[in-house]
């Protein structure tokens, strides 16, 4: 389903090599003031052509269609004018290791025009900004901490190992950090609409996710109770650390929500991989044609941010 969201509800369309994607919500009260230039910040923070990224450019201008005072919809569409339809025709054949394309033909018979692709997650980020003017003062940041297995502020290591990975034909991936702040106590419900659950299902839906962790996440498992619990320090329910990540029996508690996310290097890559084609139906050696992001991490954090503020903007309707 391209369908997320109750209350606060957004529909995905179109494809990356369609003439447009895009999304409609649902739940924004018409009274939000809403302007084209709201979008351009987490827009340019998304967008391709910085070192390490595709250098498929487009122009990533939405087209606002605002129909909240009569049918109660928000549409936004991004135009595609710079895709290449015949990047694609190999991966029916020989589809990429390690991407959706095999599992798509089985499923769909066809690739869908890039319905799998990253691209789908700019209008994600569109839809986030809207969520976050609607959660304010409730604050999402989101930030690359990790590339390659590196610290991500250190640059100059940075650029060494793109530049090294591009030069290969590889790929990195990285961990992205999500912080909340201003959150009020009460946040979701016990078991299936916790609200780990519900982050982690908005989470996963964006493409190359490999995992989640809240606050102490996996190390918790290697700490003693009296190293991960969170000693109260006020009457608001204020704690001295929070290895909890802000979330206690899947209610947020009033502390940050902190969780980390690892996205997994691009399966798009021109190094030669040894793998099957099905038209064929032999091993052959394959590079990847077409334009794709040694690191599609570094384009995350604003991703990641935009399905968070969805998460909140369902919850507090």
């Amino acid at each position: 389903m391209d369908t997320f969201g109750h209350r606060f509800q957004l529909e995905l369309f179109g494809a990356s090599h369609a003439p447009t994607v895009g999304v409609t919500l649902r739940g924004v009260p018409a009274t939000l003031p809403l302007a084209a230039g709201d979008f351009t910040a987490d827009l340019l923070r998304r967008k391709s052509g910085a070192r390490g990224t595709t250098p498929r450019i487009e122009d990533d201008t939405p087209v606002i269609d605002d129909r909240r005072a009569t049918d109660g919809t928000l549409t936004l569409t991004f135009a595609n004018r710079n895709y290449r339809d015949a990047d694609y025709r190999d991966f029916t054949a020989i589809p990429r290791p390690g991407h959706a394309d095999f599992v798509a033909l089985r499923r769909y018979g066809s690739l869908l025009d890039g319905r799998f692709s990253g691209r789908m997650t700019l209008p994600i980020v569109a839809a986030g900004v809207v969520a976050k003017k609607l959660i304010a003062p409730l604050c999402v940041s989101a930030s690359l901490v990790e590339m390659g297995g590196i610290p991500a502020d250190d640059a100059d290591a940075v650029e060494r190992m793109l530049d090294e990975a591009a030069q290969e034909g590889d790929s990195l991936g990285g961990i992205v950090e999500c912080r909340c702040t201003e959150v009020p106590v009460g946040l979701g419900e016990p078991f299936f609409d916790s609200l780990e659950s519900l982050l982690a299902h908005a989470v996963f839906s964006i493409p190359g996710i490999r995992g989640i962790e809240f606050g102490d996440g996996f190390a918790a498992s290697r700490m003693k109770g009296s190293d991960h619990n969170d000693p109260f320090i006020d009457a608001a329910g204020h704690t001295a650390r929070n290895g909890a990540g802000g979330i206690n029996g899947g209610l947020s508690n009033g502390n940050p929500v902190v969780f980390r996310v690892a996205v997994k290097p691009t399966s798009s890559i021109r190094k030669v991989q040894h793998t099957f084609d099905f038209a064929r139906g032999e091993m052959v050696d394959y590079s990847v044609p077409g334009r794709h992001d040694t690191c599609f991490a570094l384009r995350v954090p604003p991703v990641v941010e935009a399905v968070t503020a969805c998460v909140f903007a369902d919850l507090l309707i």
